[in-house]
């Protein structure tokens, strides 16, 4: 039986989809772009701005499934401009522990939803 996960900490979905969904142990998250919840404006002032504001709302979406980023055990990244990887990178890693980071992959895309410059999703486990 699948559990939908909402927070108000995140940003709202934009379509016919949730914030995350809880099947057994299993959270799936939808991909977060850099929407700040508190106001529904896209942060786009640069690249490491823009990364960090996407890993707050995956860490939002996370607690409220009362997990956190050890948890993850699988990410997706979305960029639309494989130019940006490293600093893309640089944020990222920092909310990882490098010994016990999550599989990923990072694919180049023509164009994110509402032209953001990166998309990250997850798969994390109780």
């Amino acid at each position: 039986m699948k559990k939908i996960i909402t927070t108000s900490k995140a940003p709202a979905p934009i379509g016919p989809y949730n914030q995350a969904v809880l099947v057994g142990n299993t959270l799936y998250t939808s991909g977060q772009i850099a929407i700040n919840p508190e106001n529904d404006k896209l942060v786009l002032d640069d690249i490491t701005t823009e990364t960090k504001q996407v890993m707050e709302n995956l860490k939002a979406v996370l607690a409220a499934a009362d997990m956190n980023f050890e948890n993850i055990v699988k990410t997706t990244i979305f960029i639309s401009d494989m130019n940006n990887f490293g600093a893309i990178n640089t944020v990222y890693g920092t909310y990882f522990n490098e010994a016990t980071a999550p599989a990923r992959e990072t694919v180049e895309v023509a164009n994110l939803p509402k032209f953001v410059n990166v998309e990250i999703s997850a798969i994390a486990i109780k």
